[in-house]
C-alpha cells in the first residue's frame, strides 16, 4: 500500500515538472518594440505570476494609455472597459508573432475612420482634413512628448489636446483665451458666436454703425493685433473730441443721446410739456428761435388755432362751410401737412363716397395741386366729368346714352360686364370658335390698322371684314353662294366652318376636274396645291393649276422606258390609285416574252437584273433582257 503511495506521488511530480518545463520556453520572438524583453527572464515583465486566467502588465510601461483610460478620454477609454482587466489590449496588440510583425491590429482605412471615437467629432472645416495635418509633432506639447514612449512623434497620434490653440495660432495674443466662444469650426470670419450685448459696453444708437476697427486698433509690432479689451468707454471722451472745448461741465448724455448729436435733449434743461402747447410731431423739431424770436421766451406766442403760426387758408374758403371752419387739424396733424388725415374712408363723408378702383385713385388725380388754386369740390355725376369717352360716342344714343356703368364697374374698367350672353342679343351672335376670340381681336381699340379699329358697332359682318382672303379671290364666285334659308352670301363658310379654318368638310372635291379616288383621298391638300413662295403659305396656291397627270406630282421612276404608254393610259396602264403594288401589268398580254410554266412564278428582279443612272439614281431597266435560257441557268443547263 505504502508503495503504491509512493508511485502516485512520483507521477505527479512527473507531470508538474513536464509542465514547468514547457513554460519556460517563449510561444515566439517579439516585436521589434518589445524586443529588449525577449527571453524566458522577462516573462514576468508582461505577464502577472499565478495561477488562473492569463493576466497581462501593459499599462505598467504604458502609462500613457493608462493615464487616458483614467481620465476617460481618447480612443482607448471608449474601446476598453474600465475593469482594470488588462487582457482587452490583445484585441488589437498581439505579440510573440516575430520581429517585423506590428503588433497594430487597425483594420479600418484612415480615410474612413469615425473621429467621433476619439471624443472630439470633426465638424465644419475639421472634416475632410488629412490626419497629418493636425497629427503632427510640432502640435504636441513639450510636457506630453515625454510621456509617450513612442520616439517618433510623427507616428503617434496621441499628445493632442480638443483645444483649439493646440494647432492654431492665438491672434489675439491672450486676449480672448475661450475661440470657441465667438468662432466656430466652419469659419474664422465672421465671429458668429460673439455678441457686443453680452460685452461691458453694448452698442446702441449710432454706435451700432460704426465698424470695429474705428474702437478697436490694431496694435503693431513684431505680431501685429487688433485689442479688443482694455479700452476705456466709462465717458465719451476717451473716443470723441468735446466741439465745446469745456465750455459745459455736465456729461454729454445730459442734453445728447448716443442716436445722434445733433438732437439735443433739452427735457433736462426745459420741459416744454409743463406749458400750454406741448411740442408734439414736427413741432419738436422745431428751432426754439422759430417761435421765441429774439431768444425771448418769456414774451407770449399765439397757439389757440394753426393759422396763428400757418399761411392763412391755402384752400381759399372751400371749407368754410364745414363743421369748424378752416382748422387745418380737422385734415392734417403735426407729424407733417402731408399725408393728409382725410383718407378714402372719410371720402363717404361727402356727397361722393369712393369705391371700388376710386379708392385706389391717388388724391391728385382728382384734385389736381395748383397751389392756392386746387380744386376739391369737382363736377363727378357722370363717369365722363372725368373720364374720357374712349369709344368716341358709339354709344352716346340709346340704350346706352354713354352711361359706362352699363358695360363697366368702378372695380375696373376691365373686364367689361358686357358677356357672351348678352352678344348673342346683338344683331351678331357668335358661333363656333368666334365664341373663344377675345373682344380685342375684332374690337381693337389700338390697332389702327385693323378693318374694326376703335368701332364697336360693325357693319360689315362678312369674314373678308376681319379676315383677308388667303386665297386671293380664286373662289369669289363660290363665296357669292346665299345661304340656305338666310339670304346672304355664304362667304368663306362654303368650304369652312366657324369650329375650325382646317375643317374642310363642305368642300367637295368630287364636284372638281379631278375627283379624288384611292389613296389620293388620304393626301394633304398641300402636297398637290403647293404655294409658289413657300414663304407666303396658302397666299401663293393657285389650286387650279394643279396638275392632274401622274408626272405633275410624282416622278418617273421608270427613268422614262414606258413613255410610250402616255396615249394609252400612262401609269394607271399598270398601277391604280390605291396602291402602287401590285401591278396590274399583264406580262403575256403587255410583253412579247410569254411566261409560261415554272417562269410564271419567278420575282421580276430575278430576271430583270439591268440597272442604270438616271438623273443620280440606280433605275432598273426592263430593256433588254435576255432571252436565251443560259443567259440566266448557265450554259451547263442542257448537261443537266
Amino acid at each position: 500500500m505504502r508503495t503504491q503511495i509512493v508511485l502516485v506521488r512520483l507521477a505527479v511530480l512527473c507531470v508538474l515538472a513536464a509542465g514547468f518545463a514547457r513554460a519556460q520556453f517563449s510561444p515566439g520572438p517579439l516585436s521589434k518594440a518589445h524586443s529588449s524583453l525577449n527571453g524566458p527572464a522577462h516573462c514576468t515583465a508582461c505577464h502577472a505570476v499565478g495561477a488562473g486566467k492569463t493576466k497581462f502588465k501593459c499599462l505598467g510601461c504604458h502609462t500613457e494609455i493608462r493615464s487616458r483610460l483614467a481620465e476617460g478620454r481618447g480612443l482607448h477609454a471608449r474601446l476598453v472597459k474600465q475593469t482594470g482587466d488588462q487582457s482587452t489590449c490583445v484585441h488589437c496588440h498581439s505579440e510573440h508573432n516575430g520581429e517585423v510583425f506590428v503588433p497594430i491590429r487597425w483594420d479600418v482605412d484612415l480615410d474612413q475612420f469615425d473621429h467621433r471615437q476619439t471624443g472630439y467629432p470633426l465638424e465644419g472645416g475639421h472634416r475632410g482634413l488629412k490626419c497629418e495635418k493636425c497629427h503632427s509633432p510640432e502640435h504636441i506639447p513639450v510636457s506630453e512628448r515625454s510621456k509617450i514612449r513612442m520616439k517618433d512623434m510623427r507616428r503617434t497620434y496621441l499628445g493632442l489636446t480638443p483645444a483649439c490653440l493646440t494647432c492654431h495660432a492665438d491672434e489675439h495674443r491672450g486676449q480672448l483665451p475661450d475661440c470657441q466662444r465667438c468662432h466656430g469650426f466652419v469659419k474664422w470670419k465672421p465671429a458668429g458666436g460673439f455678441d457686443h450685448g453680452k460685452a461691458k459696453f453694448q452698442l446702441t444708437g449710432a454706435h451700432e454703425r460704426v465698424v470695429c476697427s474705428k474702437c478697436h486698433a490694431r496694435e503693431e509690432g513684431p505680431k501685429p493685433f487688433v485689442k479688443y479689451v482694455g479700452i476705456a468707454f466709462s465717458s465719451c471722451s476717451p473716443c470723441h473730441s468735446d466741439p465745446h472745448h469745456g465750455a459745459f461741465t455736465a456729461p454729454c448724455q445730459s442734453c445728447h443721446n448716443d442716436v445722434t448729436w445733433k438732437q439735443v435733449r433739452t427735457a433736462e434743461v426745459f420741459d416744454h410739456s409743463r406749458t400750454k402747447f406741448p411740442l408734439d410731431g414736427k413741432h419738436a423739431e422745431v428751432a426754439c428761435a422759430k417761435c421765441h424770436h429774439n431768444s425771448n421766451f418769456k414774451e407770449p406766442v399765439a397757439h389757440d388755432r394753426c393759422v396763428a403760426c400757418h399761411n392763412q387758408d391755402p384752400h381759399r374758403g372751400q371749407f368754410l362751410a364745414r363743421t369748424g371752419g378752416i382748422e387745418c387739424a380737422g385734415c392734417h396733424t403735426a407729424n407733417g401737412w402731408k399725408p393728409s388725415t382725410f383718407v378714402a374712408a372719410r371720402h363717404s363723408e361727402t356727397h361722393y363716397p369712393l369705391a371700388g378702383r376710386h379708392a385706389d385713385v391717388a388724391c391728385a388725380k382728382c384734385h389736381v395741386p395748383k397751389g392756392a388754386d386746387t380744386l376739391y369740390k369737382v363736377a363727378y355725376e357722370n363717369c365722363t366729368n372725368c373720364h374720357s369717352d374712349i369709344h368716341r360716342a358709339q354709344f352716346k344714343a340709346a340704350p346706352y346714352f354713354n352711361r359706362c356703368e352699363e358695360c363697366h364697374t368702378v372695380g375696373g374698367f376691365r373686364p367689361s360686364t358686357f358677356t357672351l350672353a348678352r352678344h348673342q342679343k346683338s344683331e351678331y351672335p357668335l358661333h363656333g370658335s368666334h365664341t373663344a376670340v377675345p373682344c380685342g381681336e375684332c374690337h381693337d381699340e389700338t390697332a389702327a390698322t385693323h378693318p374694326a379699329a376703335g368701332r364697336f358697332r360693325i357693319e360689315d359682318r362678312s369674314c373678308t371684314a376681319c379676315h383677308q382672303d388667303p386665297h386671293q379671290g380664286q373662289f369669289r364666285e363660290r363665296m357669292t353662294v346665299l345661304r340656305a334659308g338666310g339670304g346672304v352670301p355664304a362667304g368663306c363658310e362654303t368650304c369652312h366652318t366657324l369650329r375650325s379654318w382646317h375643317d374642310l368638310t363642305r368642300f367637295d372635291h368630287s364636284k372638281t376636274s379631278f375627283a379624288l379616288a384611292g389613296t389620293h383621298r388620304g393626301v394633304a391638300c398641300t402636297e398637290c396645291h403647293r404655294p409658289a413662295n413657300p414663304s407666303l403659305g396658302v397666299k401663293s396656291v393657285v389650286y387650279k393649276s394643279a396638275p392632274q397627270a401622274c408626272g405633275g406630282c410624282h416622278e418617273d421612276p421608270h427613268g422614262g422606258q414606258f413613255s410610250t404608254y402616255e396615249a394609252s393610259g400612262g401609269c394607271a396602264r399598270c398601277h391604280g390609285v390605291s396602291k402602287w403594288t401590285p401591278t396590274s401589268f399583264d406580262h403575256d398580254r403587255d410583253t412579247t416574252y410569254k411566261l409560261a410554266g415554272a417562269h410564271s412564278d419567278v420575282a421580276c428582279k430575278l430576271c430583270h437584273t439591268t440597272k442604270r443612272e438616271f438623273r443620280g439614281k440606280l433605275v432598273v431597266f426592263y430593256k433588254p433582257t435576255p432571252r436565251e435560257c443560259t443567259s440566266c441557268h448557265g450554259p451547263n443547263i442542257a448537261k443537266n
